[in-house]
């Protein structure tokens, strides 16, 4: 077989036949997930939500079946932007296969999915996230008895140093320079430079001066953002993300972004409830009877309210050094809190608040994490709140996935390919192993047979030496 040789620039033909054409092996995930979908006639139902948006006439648009399926793309393949996820697939072949985009036809550009998603209210996204929840309640997997309920900071599309003050709008390097003057460290006019404006700053933090408050600043890019404190110590402007899980199977049943400053106990029943909503919206009969969150979320009105719904919180208390004292509440308050209180020392709330802590954490694992919404490229609540709860749906259809055909993701695959890699590593080891063992065994029944033979005699003047004798000697030589 001769040589080939690569050509510098190629000539492309210019008619070539569709069945020529290269189409790709596919990948096993996505042709599964296809099938999930069209079997519950998911394109057909976007577009019939979809179409009041849309003019009658007119050139015709991406279908919305292809815009969702682009942002679960996102999520499968762990791409936080939307120029990463139009690129991704470009590139891809099965991708393409998965759209349903032949090659003669461009995929859609990152600016595209901005003009649908700025087309498509919030409400049409809350719809497709139930009817991914209606396709899980057809496999069986929503029990509903008992749900778990956290939250998680994500860091938002703004940075600190562009922050600004509500009253005067100046921003941070206008702002020292007026506290420069009235301390009389320049004069009025004077410009300082950016190394005193440093200098100023470190001193005011070391006197604890420097102190940034959400009532005196905002961002002008996204006055929805929040000045927070993140998990690793930093200060960053975010939003606060919060799931209502359910613990028997680890679906999402409700996921809403809101402001970073708003307390735990104060989204908690607006959470449950909206998850109840999504349920029944699906199509399920299920209730939501228990509800286990950490020690944050424990508020006498909160957990008032929750009885009084029908549900059985299980919320440990806060650490305090004190009593409670019951002055000047209801009976009803106190009696809700005491309850909660009785079940929270029993066995059952335990278990519940490791399951929480457990199933709960992985769910932000998997969307903030590995499935790239931890920074959100988007600005203002409703844009966030449109793209995290498709995330959110997305990460139902991989656990859906997981639970029939036994991959959550595309990349699965992969990792069960290091692991047969492994487990064959591990079992010619353990081959080894007792090979050598068996060996060994086996010469000492020989040295033992050639020992008790009736013709063998010891000579009392034979002598051995260490070595001989397999005598170890110390480290001084003895």
């Amino acid at each position: 077989m001769a040589l080939g040789k690569r050509e510098e620039s190629q000539q492309q033909e210019f008619w070539m036949p569709l069945q020529n054409l290269s189409k790709g092996p596919g990948h096993v995930f996505y042709d599964k997930l296809n099938q999930v979908l069209a079997k519950a006639g998911v394109d057909k139902v976007l577009e019939e939500l979809c179409s009041p948006f849309y003019a009658s006439t007119g050139r015709t648009s991406i279908p919305p079946g292809v815009y969702f399926r682009m942002l679960l793309v996102g999520y499968f393949e762990g791409i936080d932007s939307q120029r990463g996820i139009a690129w991704r697939c470009e590139d891809s072949l099965s991708l393409r296969r998965f759209l349903g985009i032949s090659l003669g036809k461009e995929t859609p550009d990152h600016s595209s999915l901005t003009r649908i998603r700025d087309r498509l209210p919030l409400e049409i996204h809350e719809q497709v996230f139930v009817q991914v929840l209606s396709i899980i309640d057809e496999h069986g997997l929503l029990k509903l008895k008992s749900t778990g309920v956290d939250s998680t900071l994500l860091e938002a599309n703004a940075a600190m140093k562009t922050i600004v003050r509500k009253d005067s709008g100046e921003d941070w390097k206008d702002y020292l320079n007026r506290l420069m003057q009235e301390e009389g460290l320049i004069e009025e006019g004077e410009t300082p430079s950016d190394d005193d404006l440093r200098k100023f700053d470190k001193t005011r933090a070391r006197q604890g001066k420097k102190k940034v408050s959400n009532t005196d600043w905002e961002s002008p890019s996204d006055p929805d953002c929040r000045i927070v404190k993140m998990k690793d110590g930093r200060t960053h402007l975010g939003y606060k993300a919060e799931h209502v899980i359910d613990l028997d199977n680890e679906v999402i049943l409700s996921a809403t972004v809101c402001h970073g400053t708003d307390s735990d106990a104060s989204t908690l029943i607006e959470s449950v409830v909206n998850a109840q909503r999504n349920v029944i919206l699906a199509g399920s009969s299920e209730e939501i009877e228990e509800v286990a969150a950490d020690k944050g979320y424990h508020k006498n009105e909160t957990i008032t309210q929750a009885t009084q719904l029908g549900l059985r919180t299980y919320i440990p208390e806060p650490n305090s050094p004190y009593d409670r004292k019951w002055i000047d509440k209801p009976e009803d308050v106190q009696q809700a809190v005491f309850n909660n209180r009785c079940r929270m020392n029993r066995a059952k709330g335990k278990d519940l608040q490791r399951q929480r802590s457990e199933k709960v954490e992985r769910s932000f694992a998997h969307i903030c994490e590995t499935g790239g919404a931890r920074r959100t490229w988007l600005r203002g609540l409703e844009k966030i709140n449109k793209r995290y709860l498709i995330v959110a749906a997305a990460r139902n259809l991989g656990l859906l996935m997981l639970k029939a055909f036994g991959i959550g993701k595309p990349r699965h695959l992969q990792g069960g390919i290091r692991g047969l890699l492994a487990l064959w590593g591990t079992c010619l080891l353990l081959w080894i192993a007792l090979r050598s063992m068996l060996h060994s065994l086996t010469a000492k029944k020989t040295l033992q047979a050639r020992l008790q033979h009736p013709n063998w005699k010891s000579s009392p003047h034979q002598t051995f030496t260490p070595r001989q004798l397999k005598i170890t000697p110390t480290s001084t030589g003895c």
